[in-house]
């Protein structure tokens, strides 16, 4: 990752935690830059990441966030015949 750009996509930030770790463990590796690309987040875990990176791109960042799956209208669990049919379509 040295030198490079890296953006970090993730389907919605609540606590944040998740990409605080993967930011951490990006910047161990050097890159130019580093943004953070999410639909939808809590203005909370916003604002803890936003000293941490380059940029942040986020849609929704309701005030009354609860949960990432209010963003949606389908939230469900993406199953492994689902995965395996994304990366191996017929």
């Amino acid at each position: 990752m040295a030198g490079r750009t890296v953006v970090l996509v993730d389907d919605g930030l609540a606590t944040g935690a998740t990409m605080h770790a993967a930011v951490v463990a990006v910047r161990a590796g050097g890159p130019a830059s580093v943004t953070v690309a999410v639909p939808v987040g809590s203005p909370r875990a916003l604002a803890v990441l936003e000293p941490l990176v380059d940029e942040v791109l986020c849609l929704v960042a309701p005030a009354a966030f609860r949960a990432v799956g209010q963003a949606y209208g389908d939230f469900g669990q993406t199953t492994d015949a689902e995965v395996r049919g994304a990366l191996h379509p017929v």
